[in-house]
């Protein structure tokens, strides 16, 4: 099955009380605590760093299937509201992409800064029941067959071990977690000097987003809608160590050479200098420990696709974990997660690392290779569509069972059921979705009350004669064409026991 959760007959909330552990409180993290919460699993989720939002972050564009996802919780629109959107994403000097052609009700790119991500995802991690363990640090981890021991430092010095049914690392780049199963990390550093600088202008930018290269340097601005502004550079001429010291002096000679204007920058409240790596850990799992986000894969900044992959591997693992602990699917469901998710990241290595490649071209050959992919790009429509489906992410597929329908392991788009409710909001309990004909009416079926114990029946709104059983992170898992009602419940039955519930 692809990614299916199989029921052994027990009661839903057998295996409940078996708790998970997330280290790392970063927007990864923190979706995937929220999520294990709301189906019911005990979650603790383990932050080195003192409590506190931070307004200095990396990431700072959410993406049509980011957004998506956010929707199916219920939070999209509240994200909305803390930033400003761009219906055209711009690569080099001459290509830009329309998003506003994206089927999804996001045709957009959200400019954001992260720490808003982070504190919605808190806010509602806290609100489903999250534990949250802050100035805790993780020394090292054992596993054996029935859990993970892992040994921990708190704020006050003193140390503990605490026992889990499963681990999840989401803790950057520099990750412990991966560290602690013998993960490597390959890869290659793509950028070795780039700077970052949160400040105010005196003169307002065109866009949302300005982006623009000269000679050997370039630079970026984004409007974070409060007042400050992003600034990221790079001088091909100045690539310095990341502790090299940096000043707003620096920072606004970069962005006149690149742009023509500092738009009067000043007051800057973060400088920092980073270098952009391409690596990827082999395994996402490793016994009942999982990677996520950076602990997984980190990218070149080029398309803003970092933080989006992290969050949509935590889509992915939820709904999974919370299956198994509810012994609901077989232990083996969770190896879906790497042979789905893995090669998302290094595909997204690819596409970010050859971006920022052509950006930074110098040699006359690869300055002719961007010339003629901008104009391949520009002229031919379905590569625009394929760069568009790629970099939003809504173009992804998950591998599906030979002879299965077309539709499994496809996105499925927000689509309008019959009383006018959308798939995303349907997909706010948590809950496989089941989209039939009218005609189809399931005898055994009654509305579900917990999370992954059987799907939400609903209808399309339209003739449509295909049916579609929808994963709670929103793909196709099982469909077929003109199924009578009894092919779909013994399609469903393989799948959920169907209970009558008074």
């Amino acid at each position: 099955m692809n990614g299916t959760a199989t029921s052994k007959g027990t009661h839903p909330s057998a295996g409940s009380t078996r708790p998970v552990i997330v280290v790392g409180a970063g927007p990864t993290g923190l979706l995937l605590a929220g999520d294990l919460a709301k189906a019911g699993v005990r979650v603790t989720l383990l932050e080195k760093r003192p409590h506190q939002v931070s307004n200095l972050s990396r990431a700072f564009g959410v993406h049509a299937r980011t957004l998506e996802q956010f929707d199916a919780r219920g939070l999209a629109d509240d994200l909305l509201a803390t930033g400003s959107t761009i219906t055209r994403l711009r690569l080099f000097r001459r290509l830009s992409l329309d998003l506003s052609t994206l089927p999804s009700r996001f045709p957009f790119l959200l400019i954001t800064p992260q720490y808003e991500v982070e504190r919605l995802l808190e806010q509602r991690a806290r609100r489903l029941g999250v534990r949250f363990r802050y100035e805790t640090e993780l020394l090292a981890l054992r596993q054996d067959a029935d859990g993970v021991d892992l040994d921990v430092r708190n704020g006050d010095g003193t140390t503990a071990t605490l026992r889990a049914a499963y681990v999840v690392g989401t803790d950057g780049h520099r990750s412990t977690v991966r560290r602690a199963i013998g993960q490597p990390f390959p890869g290659v550093s793509v950028i070795t000097s780039l700077f970052l600088a949160d400040v105010r202008l005196a003169e307002k930018p065109d866009s949302v987003l300005t982006v623009d290269g000269a000679g050997d340097v370039f630079a970026m601005i984004a409007s974070f809608g409060d007042g400050w502004y992003r600034v990221m550079g790079w001088n091909r001429r100045n690539e310095v160590p990341d502790d090299h010291p940096l000043d707003l002096d620096e920072v606004k000679d970069v962005t006149r050479r690149a742009l023509g204007t500092d738009y009067g920058m000043h007051d800057a409240r973060w400088l920092s200098r980073f270098h952009s790596d391409e690596r990827q850990a082999p395994r996402y799992r490793v016994g009942r420990v999982f990677l996520a986000g950076d602990a997984a894969h980190i990218h070149s900044p080029a398309g803003g696709q970092g933080m989006n992959t992290g969050l949509q591997d935590a889509a992915n693992l939820s709904w999974k974990l919370a299956a198994v602990l509810r012994e609901q699917a077989p232990d083996s469901l969770l190896d879906t997660y790497q042979s789905e998710r893995h090669p998302v990241g290094k595909a997204v290595l690819r596409s970010s690392g050859g971006l920022v490649r052509l950006a930074r071209a110098h040699h006359p050959a690869l300055r002719a290779l961007r010339a003629a992919v901008t104009a391949f790009v520009n002229t031919a429509a379905p590569a625009r569509t394929k760069a568009l489906a790629q970099i939003t992410g809504i173009g992804y597929r998950y591998p599906a069972p030979r002879g299965a329908h077309p539709l499994t392991g496809t996105r499925v788009p927000d689509v309008t059921l019959a009383g006018g409710r959308r798939l995303y909001e349907a997909l706010r309990g948590g809950h496989f979705v089941l989209i039939t004909p009218p005609t189809v009416q399931l005898t055994h079926h009654t509305a579900p009350d917990e999370p992954g114990t059987q799907p939400a029946v609903e209808h399309w709104a339209d003739d449509r004669r295909t049916t579609v059983l929808v994963r709670p992170d929103g793909y196709a898992t099982w469909a077929q064409d003109d199924a009578g009602t009894a092919a779909v419940e013994a399609a469903v039955a393989a799948r959920f026991t169907l209970t009558s519930r008074r």
